[in-house]
């Protein structure tokens, strides 16, 4: 595996030659930073990371999940989330791939290797570290050497993608691809509940109505709510429309009170407090900051 990973950090360090993330193809992300970075905020989408070189921490709701260069991190769901690279330097740069898992590939891996019906635990969490096998580290280096060859990589890459989903399949974190295309029990509510929470987060959270129009209980909900995420419901909705509101306010067309306003907050100052709990900062002081820093701008991804 020494050889892989050593070919792997060569060729991102190759194609990302200063500190930056790049999305080298669509869904394809590979980053480069060379020293540890401060959380860095934000939305999750389903993905496959490995670290060729460095490590770093993943922070979700009071849980948090740490990978290197011998483990991999999977994501199978839409969260908010703060990460930051723990270990980097000039002379050893982070270096890492993450690969984004569209759902429909997933769905069609699993059906041909008759394993989407398959049981899978309904507690089982979004997230999760795992050890990562010589497998699935060399078709890693396979997709990311694909990158050499543009013509061969829109015919290529696409099957390699589906080698890694299914290697993945039949690893440990085999039941958190499920959760990614299943459809029906506990697992499938609580994919519904985020989806749900996502899209109407600047609306008030009603709890009870939530839980009938998922089929569950209000204790139910909240249990294998938090049991998937880390978070409650209600803390899952306030730390998205915070990100998002941080979203709105680095792209410089509102103000904060306006920003609050949109995500769901009545009382500006309510909004304020809440913000600088998470950020460290009040809304305008840190969009500000962000925007001025090139640093900042080049930050890699919560994952």
């Amino acid at each position: 595996m020494r050889m892989s990973r050593d070919e792997l950090a060569e060729r991102i360090a190759r194609h990302v030659a200063e500190d930056s993330s790049v999305e080298a193809a669509p869904g394809l992300f590979l980053y480069r930073f060379s020293s540890p970075t401060g959380p860095r905020y934000g939305v999750t989408e389903p993905s496959f990371c490995v670290i060729a070189q460095g490590s770093k921490e993943v922070l979700l709701g009071k849980e948090r999940y740490r990978y290197d260069a011998s483990h991999y991190l999977l994501v199978s769901a839409e969260l908010p989330v703060a990460g930051h690279i723990v270990d980097a330097s000039k002379e050893q740069p982070y270096l890492a791939v993450r690969l984004v898992l569209n759902p429909a590939v997933v769905t069609e891996v699993l059906i041909e290797a008759g394993l989407h019906a398959s049981g899978m635990d309904d507690a089982i969490k979004v997230m999760a570290v795992s050890r990562l096998d010589a497998s699935l580290l060399d078709a890693v280096v396979r997709v990311v050497r694909l990158l050499d060859s543009p013509g061969d990589y829109g015919v290529l890459a696409p099957l390699v993608a589906r080698e890694i989903i299914y290697r993945l399949c039949l690893g440990e974190q085999g039941g958190r691809l499920r959760q990614i295309a299943v459809s029906g029990g506990r697992a499938h509510r609580i994919a519904k509940a985020i989806e749900l929470l996502r899209t109407n987060h600047n609306k008030p959270l009603r709890i009870a109505g939530l839980a009938r129009q998922l089929g569950m209980s209000v204790s139910g909900l909240h249990h294998h709510f938090k049991a998937a995420t880390g978070m409650s419901p209600l803390q899952f909705q306030k730390q998205f429309r915070l990100q998002e509101a941080r979203r709105l306010l680095l792209a410089g067309d509102v103000d904060a009170a306006t920003a609050g306003y949109r995500v769901g907050y009545d009382d500006a100052s309510h909004f304020s407090r809440e913000y600088r709990r998470l950020f460290g900062e009040p809304p305008l002081r840190d969009a500000e900051r962000l925007r001025g820093s090139p640093a900042s701008r080049r930050e890699p991804a919560a994952v």
